[in-house]
């Protein structure tokens, strides 16, 4: 594969505008995600050292094998929702190395709210199982709830992808042969109990950790019993009498140190062959992206430039260069691994739709994953694009990406707006892994195109109301909307709401997209089967 030619002139005042305005963003990000990790009240601080415990982040890093890369999901979920009182949805989830395995772990995190699940709690959970589910991974849980946080109840529950997706997703983990260890550290209560109810291996550490279905003062009301934690339920009762647990802990060390002997004695199963070279650096330095990625999301920019900085040796094979130009597509190598890309370069016309229904087509046939850049304002729009028939095309796209069976990953690299993010395999679409830029956003339409249309329907409102709105009044009435959307769309908004696998700086993606890849290749896939194409 030929090398990249960047056009990019690192010395332009445009490049050093650009580059630092996204190192404010970084700036900013990197103290949000610094904040949600470890900034946490005294007391709670006071509390666990008084229990003896270590905080989740000590944990994780003794139970990780020493040296190896952590992918973190969703370090920022919940960031805009509860005020502030769940930070990173109160749980950490994210791939990891123990015993030379990869494996998904989902960690509750005491030091804030004793490790309650709000509801973007239980979403990051069970979306954490869903990747272990689609990667075949064997999954690590640290146990440490309060359980469900009671005033929310009504929207952790009931519906189909509340509290009880956790418990099928477990089931359906050991169905499929993932094994599942938890390390109970804490309290498991009500719901909580059957995550190591349901896992295959557990460690119960003594003194703080339990499991009941209800902890004393509810079995006192519910039964008039006085009981106490260990008799009910505590690491004694519960690996010499009743069997729940596995292994009998004095400490949290000793918890970890066990579990880690118990997943070494797990099998290695063979990965996917995936074609493999040597890995290589990229040819340009990843952190020139800063000064790639314009400071106005409006400002276009050429996706070959981010590819160039993103895989191994810069190399890509680019397909039909001259052909469908906004929607760059093309072979490459990441961490080695071989890979389709396509990354947007405008928006997508007939015939940019058409190369990349062809190219994912390609890539299926051939046993390629395929990485997705999005930066889209959606499908062309207007009579003659309709009368050749757009929708038809885009709905071509749509279905082959619906149906390719290789891995999919998807980068918010800018805008992604409209239908485009469907067709660039947005959230509703099953990528593996789905990572957004500080700078991204997500929404039906541009934060101006939005503005425009919701400012008019608001003035024909008082006009048919028998007022005349002022210039000042159609400007304030912009304004508040264009602030408000732009609000809502930002990455900050979308990772919150956990829509994406979390916040990454750009320099972070080609390792964000190794692991992801390496992670993928513990389920099998291959073949080709898509829907009715409208020809």
């Amino acid at each position: 594969m030929r090398r990249i030619q960047s056009k990019i002139n690192t010395n332009s005042d445009e490049f050093k505008q650009y580059k630092q305005h996204n190192q404010k963003l970084l700036a900013e990000f990197h103290q949000k995600q610094e904040d949600a990790r470890f900034k946490r009240p005294q007391r709670d601080l006071d509390r666990l050292k008084k229990q003896n415990k270590m905080l989740p982040r000590e944990r994780l890093d003794l139970l990780l094998d020493p040296g190896t890369p952590f992918l973190e999901f969703s370090s920022l979920g919940a960031n805009m929702a509860y005020d502030g009182a769940a930070p990173s949805a109160n749980c950490i989830t994210g791939i990891g190395i123990v015993g030379g395995r990869e494996v998904l772990i989902h960690a509750d995190d005491s030091s804030n709210k004793g490790g309650a699940w709000y509801p973007l709690s239980i979403k990051k959970i069970v979306r954490a199982l869903q990747i272990a589910l689609e990667n075949h991974l064997p999954v690590i849980h640290l146990c440490d709830s309060a359980g469900g946080f009671l005033p929310l109840q009504s929207d952790l529950f009931g519906d189909m992808y509340m509290a009880g997706r956790m418990y099928r997703h477990q089931a359906l983990l050991s169905k499929q042969g993932c094994k599942q260890l938890s390390l109970v550290f804490g309290h498991c209560t009500a719901g909580g109990a059957y995550i190591p109810g349901m896992s295959d291996y557990s460690v119960i550490v003594e003194g703080t950790g339990a499991v009941f279905l209800g902890g004393p003062p509810l079995v006192k009301a519910a039964t008039g019993e006085d009981v106490t934690v260990d008799e009910l339920g505590g690491a004694g009762m519960h690996t010499s009498i009743s069997g729940t647990c596995d292994y009998y802990a004095g400490s949290e060390r000793e918890a970890i140190a066990i579990g880690r002997e118990i997943v070494m004695q797990w099998e290695q199963k063979s990965k996917f062959p995936l074609q493999r070279e040597a890995p290589e650096d990229p040819y340009y330095d990843p952190a020139e992206l800063y000064g790639i990625i314009p400071d106005d999301i409006k400002k276009q920019f050429d996706m070959r430039e981010v590819i160039a900085r993103i895989v191994d040796g810069s190399r890509f094979a680019e397909y039909q260069p001259d052909y469908g130009e906004t929607l760059v597509c093309g072979f490459a190598n990441i961490w080695g691994y071989k890979v389709g890309i396509l990354g947007n370069n405008g928006v997508l016309f007939n015939d940019s739709s058409l190369k990349g229904a062809h190219f994912m087509s390609l890539c299926n046939q051939n046993n390629v994953p395929l990485v997705f850049l999005q930066n889209i304002t959606g499908y062309m729009i207007g009579e003659e694009y309709e009368r050749r028939g757009i929708t038809k095309d885009g709905s071509k796209m749509l279905m082959i990406q619906a149906g390719v069976d290789v891995p999919k990953f998807t980068i918010m690299t800018n805008g992604s707006f409209g239908a485009g993010n469907y067709g660039m395999c947005g959230r509703a679409w099953d990528a593996r892994t789905l990572f957004s830029w500080p700078n991204s956003q997500i929404a039906v339409m541009g934060s101006d195109q939005a503005a425009d249309t919701l400012a008019t329907i608001k003035i024909n409102q008082l006009k048919r109301q028998g007022e005349a709105p002022s210039d000042e009044q159609l400007a304030q009435i912009r304004a508040e909307v264009f602030a408000n959307y732009e609000h809502s769309t930002s990455a900050y908004a979308t990772s919150s709401e956990i829509w994406d696998e979390g916040i990454i700086d750009p320099v972070d993606t080609r390792n964000a997209l190794g692991i992801s890849i390496s992670a993928s290749l513990n389920s099998p896939f291959g073949g080709e089967s898509y829907g009715v194409l409208r020809l």
